[in-house]
């Protein structure tokens, strides 16, 4: 997944409420889909950054030559910068990008 690509809002904005409940008719349903959706996010994100700070580890047991790797800090601030997990599920929630389904509810 592309996190950079995201319309989701770097912060906090107030919501309305009824939009949730559109696709699912129960806003409960709806905010426990976006937190599922955001856990997911969160665990790619720290897929994906452990994946390149992987890179930057060093195998050598000498403290002293542990030092400040530039490249690995803009990595860092980068991931720093992305929306919060639960903004970008939130926005997915909203643009219909989420699928989702509940087995407890028959289809006709």
């Amino acid at each position: 997944m592309d996190f950079k690509k995201t319309n989701a809002e770097q912060s906090i904005a107030t919501r309305d409420i009824r939009r949730f409940d559109g696709v699912t008719g129960n806003v409960y349903e709806a905010v426990a889909i976006m937190s599922k959706r955001a856990n997911q996010i969160s665990s790619e994100i720290k897929e994906e950054l452990s994946g390149k700070l992987q890179e930057f580890t060093s195998h050598t047991d000498n403290l002293e030559e542990v030092f400040e790797n530039r490249e690995q800090i803009e990595i860092s601030k980068h991931y720093e910068k992305l929306p919060k997990p639960s903004l970008i599920a939130i926005q997915e929630f909203l643009e219909d990008k989420v699928y989702f389904r509940n087995p407890g509810k028959t289809s006709e």
